[in-house]
């Protein structure tokens, strides 16, 4: 199992490996560098889209590894491989994120980023010798929108119908990666983390607060009682080097597979959402809402964008599928990659939800930048619901 007790002194330098974080600047890569930084044992290239990259105050392990060398940055655009391979060559793993906006606009740009990213992102691999590939899925590709997941393993089938575009496209990379598994001495796998929060979230948690400002802040939609598996951004950036730790051992058979990797702490979606909404000083939802009402009103929604431009992708693909998260259960179980890579989270829930609010103070109800927020004015929402009182 992945530790961060660092090296063993005199042979720190000969044990030094060289991995590439692909898509590096993003949610989850971010903190993989940090980890992979601090383990002491991995000279780091960070690859992404951005030009350079602009370092937070709290990034100082990067900022001191870029001026010693142990991390060096490239600006890579995944549609051209031969900027791939510049960063790739001469590195035996290679960690392959999330690389683009989580709410894109314009699908042919999708799949050139996404699938035909993928393609490129495999075939520099190949030419570079790159020996190991662990590709950042997600457990969204086996959920059809329409049925409950309780306890789903890896036999579970990619799914028919796909809630958005961007997973249908995941799903496909996700398939390249894993049939390019041992040819020309490259081994891959892929892992499915779930619901993945923390730090740097620019997802579900700002969505959540945005529905905390209005008047959908008082409905719990459907039941409230359905379970949802979630997963710190710490624990999947642990899975990641443990995957690696795993095909490089070969003691056990990871290559060519996929792991769903959680907290191992399922809980009701609605007891979440209130832990974070509440840790910022927002108000806890009260009122059921038929799931129905709500289903109809995102239909309506879906059909006047498809009659815009079928296209083009608008924030309410966001809200649909935060409101399918709602009223749907999705659990899954880690038994695999207990087995396979020895995963086990290293940070709690309840630790998890307390970084989690601590980061996001500037998001908090008593915030200086929430004074502009009158939550006292009732929203169309409200007028056309009721206030709940």
């Amino acid at each position: 199992m992945a530790n961060e007790n660092g090296g063993n002194g005199e042979s720190d330098q000969q044990q030094l490996k060289t991995c590439a974080v692909f898509g590096g600047r993003g949610f989850v890569g971010r903190v993989l560098v940090e980890r992979l930084l601090r383990l002491g044992n991995w000279i780091v290239r960070v690859a992404d889209a951005v030009k350079s990259p602009e370092l937070k105050p709290s990034e100082s392990i990067l900022a001191d590894a870029l001026a010693s060398g142990r991390a060096s940055y490239f600006q890579v655009d995944v549609r051209h491989k031969s900027q791939i391979i510049r960063a790739f060559e001469g590195v035996s793993v290679v960690f392959y994120m999330d690389y683009m906006d989580p709410v894109p606009t314009d699908f042919q740009l999708c799949y050139k980023i996404i699938v035909q990213g993928a393609k490129n992102v495999v075939s520099a691999c190949r030419e570079c010798k790159v020996k190991r590939l662990i590709y950042n899925s997600s457990a969204d590709v086996v959920f059809d929108d329409a049925h409950d997941i309780r306890g789903g393993d890896e036999s579970l089938p990619y799914s028919g119908q796909f809630w958005d575009m961007v997973t249908d496209l995941r799903t496909q990379a996700e398939a390249l990666v894993l049939c390019a598994n041992d040819i020309d001495g490259l081994l891959t796998c892929a892992l499915r983390p779930c619901n993945v929060f923390g730090p740097g979230d620019g997802q579900l948690l700002p969505l959540l607060v945005n529905m905390a400002k209005s008047a959908w802040a008082k409905f719990i939609i459907g039941s409230g009682n359905n379970l949802s598996d979630f997963t710190y951004v710490e624990n999947v950036a642990h899975a990641h080097i443990c995957a690696e730790e795993s095909l490089t051992s070969q003691m056990v058979t990871a290559s060519g597979k996929v792991f769903f990797i959680t907290n191992l702490e399922p809980m009701k979606f609605w007891e979440f959402t209130t832990l974070l909404l509440e840790g910022l000083g927002y108000q806890r939802p009260v009122i059921s809402l038929p799931a129905w009402v709500v289903h109809r009103a995102l239909l309506l929604m879906k059909l006047l964008q498809a009659k815009s431009d079928s296209r083009k992708l608008d924030p309410c693909v966001s809200i649909c599928n935060i409101t399918t998260l709602a009223v749907r259960t999705r659990t899954f179980s880690c038994s695999s990659a207990q087995k396979h890579i020895q995963y086990s989270p290293v940070v709690s829930m309840e630790e998890a939800v307390k970084l989690t609010v601590d980061s996001f103070s500037d998001l908090a109800i008593d915030s200086p930048f929430m004074r502009y927020v009158d939550s006292n004015e009732p929203s169309v929402v409200e007028k056309l619901l009721g206030s709940g009182e």
